[in-house]
């Protein structure tokens, strides 16, 4: 036992390097550049840091306003530290990202391995059953293209999947601890407050848990569940008053909707049955309700994150994945349906098996009833699922193999060695190499660029115009965030009119954030304009031009005159 001890230390030990070297190496500089919610995050925190108060004035908010988004704050803070230690920078905002992940890593070991408790006495390569489940899916979590990504840019959707691996696990250990429930009530809490779609998957989790383990927690001491009852409400307490007095929190969740514009949405609908009414069918007058129709699209939308080709092969948007690779490696589709079966018909405790597929139902909730599924940000809670799911199917693999010849073995291991090797490398070129090249217009590259230059000549202008028209969006908080404008002084002026959504940002001193419209707009030497290449026609007096890391034109600086 010993011996199994001190192997199992040094391959989760060895796990957690490479998920660290994997998650800082390049973190400031790969993707090529913080995105326009990553921006408003490090500001909004280096604004709290240094006045306690938000772009908006709004002293140690739960809720961000942004971009009129009204993001959760946590994340935020959680960056706070980061800044403090290295600045206003992209490595400092996505720093919380990365270290969460790590710890994702070591999580899913303790968790998988409290899952699969029961498994203790069948030694797999010098390793107990569990073990060898828990090490495996630790491992594959740690490489795993959809979690890396995302452990590597500042998206709260990160930190709100790792709370709900430590709830899970602090709830299976306090049938053991009890007092750990009160943790794990503290953490559900907060979790409401990390991202959006954990307001509804976070609840989820919880009936889950109460269904599937109903006898062991109400057999829990009384006073530990009336404890964790009462931390949990105090916690919601502020989430509730919000709802009530900030409706606007949900201005984002409304405008992601299906339901945001029901026109379109339900045009063919009436159509259908207006037909339905001429003919009499009154099957077809059933059928082809509204609340049908609404049904029918979250079905579609909820089957739409089980879609091996988004998966493995194409992601969504650019933003969420390495070019030319999906959210999985392509070696793991045959363990991923192995170890589907490997649950269903295994020796396995019956509460895991049904604990694992609920999750694996419930994950995509929250985003199946919105536009643009399948949506890798919003399901990411889906994690660690798949990675467990293929863990199993590897160790059964192994244990088959341990029954057959030599030969067989080194010929499917070879095999096996191979394809992930290549499939790897593949992804680690994609990603560290060819993204900034391919994605870097996605990831709004070239403010930092620009605004060095601007820093430069500014002196020499009244006024500078920026545009904020796509690809361009939001560029108030890439000036404020590059500039490490002083929040306070920007609070005095007036601070941000709107997010953005609402209406444009007016601006601060001399610069002005709107749509450019050359033939409209004042020439005067003394203005300068930033804008994309189309805001401008042939013969301007052009100062400087930003270029993608593809080669094409990002970014003009325009003189006026």
């Amino acid at each position: 036992m010993k011996k199994f001890k001190s192997k199992n230390f040094l391959f989760l030990l060895i796990i957690l390097v490479l998920a660290a070297f994997l998650r800082f190496w390049q973190l400031g500089k790969v993707p090529p550049s913080p995105d326009w919610d990553e921006a408003a995050l490090g500001y909004n925190a280096y604004s709290i840091l240094k006045t306690g108060k938000d772009e908006y004035g709004k002293f140690l908010p739960l809720i961000l306003r942004s971009f009129d988004d009204y993001k959760p704050a946590i994340y935020a803070y959680l960056v706070i530290p980061a800044i403090k230690i290295f600045g206003l920078n992209t490595f400092a905002v996505r720093l919380p990202a990365a270290i969460i992940g790590i710890l994702a890593v070591l999580l899913i070991y303790f968790l998988v391995n409290e899952l699969f408790i029961k498994e203790l006495s069948q030694p797999v390569n010098s390793l107990t059953r569990n073990k060898l489940i828990a090490l495996t899916a630790s491992f594959l979590l740690a490489i795993s293209p959809w979690h890396l990504h995302f452990s590597r840019v500042a998206f709260e959707t990160q930190a709100g999947l790792f709370f709900d691996i430590l709830i899970a696990f602090l709830i299976l250990k306090s049938f053991q601890k009890p007092a750990l429930l009160l943790l794990a009530a503290f953490f559900a809490g907060l979790n409401i407050y990390v991202y959006q779609a954990e307001k509804i998957f976070t609840p989820l989790l919880l009936l889950v848990f109460l269904i599937i383990f109903r006898k062991k927690i109400f057999s829990l001491p009384k006073k530990y569940l009336f404890l964790a009852m009462i931390i949990g409400l105090i916690l919601v307490i502020p989430f509730v008053y919000l709802t009530l007095t900030t409706p606007e929190i949900f201005l984002r969740a409304k405008g992601t909707s299906v339901m945001a514009d029901q026109t379109p949405f339900l045009a063919r609908t009436v159509e259908k049955l207006i037909r339905d009414k001429e003919n009499k069918d009154f099957i077809g007058l059933i059928l082809d309700n509204r609340r049908v129709t609404y049904f029918k699209t979250f079905i579609a939308g909820w089957l739409s994150h089980f879609d091996l080709n988004w998966l493995f092969l194409t992601g969504d948007e650019a933003r969420h994945h390495a070019p030319g690779m999906g959210l999985m490696y392509l070696w793991e589709l045959p363990f991923l349906f192995l170890g589907i079966y490997e649950l269903i018909f295994g020796n396995y405790p019956r509460n895991a098996k049904i604990l694992l597929f609920a999750w694996l139902a419930i994950a995509p909730i929250p985003a199946s009833f919105t536009t643009g599924v399948p949506h890798a940000v919003r399901t990411i809670r889906i994690l660690p699922i798949p990675q467990i799911l293929v863990a199993l199917g590897i160790t059964a693999t192994v244990r088959f193999l341990q029954k057959k010849p030599r030969g067989w073995q080194f010929l499917v291991f070879g095999v096996g060695i191979i394809f992930f090797i290549f499939n790897f490398a593949y992804y680690l070129n994609q990603y560290f190499v060819q993204q900034n090249y391919f994605y870097s217009s996605s990831w709004q590259y070239g403010y930092e660029q620009a605004i060095e230059e601007i820093q430069k000549i500014e002196k020499n202008y009244q006024k500078i115009v920026v545009s904020n028209q796509p690809h361009l969006d939001q560029s108030y908080m890439f000036f404020l965030f590059y500039l490490k404008y002083d929040p306070k002084k920007y609070q005095e002026a007036g601070g941000t009119i709107s997010g953005g959504f609402a209406e444009p940002h007016k601006g601060f001193e001399k610069y002005t954030f709107r749509p450019i419209k050359w033939e409209e707009e004042e020439k005067s030497e003394k203005i300068l304009y930033v804008g994309r290449p189309q805001d401008f026609p042939q013969g301007v007096k052009l100062i400087k031009t930003i270029y993608f890391l593809n080669g094409e034109p990002a970014i003009c600086l325009v003189e006026g005159g």
